[in-house]
């Protein structure tokens, strides 16, 4: 079985819900919810953890139940605890993050290579020297 998510325990080889951990996601939500950040909802929830481990708790769809862990948040409230995140997120201005294009890396397909005209006695010295020499092919 994979990492235990907060607020499940493993009982005879089976994830079941632990109450007072559980407890304490559902306050987690409940604070958010309500307006609390995610540093003072996890605060109040009696859970220690930062902005980014109390987002990651938030963010667990395991929560609402899959084939190995019950149900511990109804739909329901998921949903508008993500709706709430995200709404900040672009209230913020960090809603962009997600749509950041990576550039496609260019990947020499033609080159040259000019002379190597130092011997190293190290072979990654000597490989080092000799990729340093390589140069894109001029079409």
């Amino acid at each position: 079985m994979e990492h235990t998510p907060y607020g499940y325990r493993v009982e005879n080889g089976k994830a079941v819900i632990n109450e007072a951990e559980a407890e304490q996601v559902r306050t987690l939500y409940a604070g958010y919810l309500l307006g609390l950040s995610l540093k003072a909802a996890a605060d109040l929830a009696g859970i220690k953890a930062m902005h980014c481990q109390a987002k990651r708790i938030m963010q667990n769809r395991k929560y609402l139940g899959t084939e190995v862990y019950p149900q511990l948040i109804d739909e329901e409230t998921f949903n508008a605890a993500q709706e709430e995140r995200l709404r900040r997120e672009k209230a913020l201005g960090r809603d962009n993050r997600a749509k950041k294009i990576k550039p496609v890396p260019k990947i020499l397909t033609e080159f040259t290579l000019g002379n190597v005209t130092k011997k190293y006695v190290h072979p990654v010295k000597q490989a080092e020297y000799a990729y340093g020499r390589i140069k894109e092919a001029k079409r």
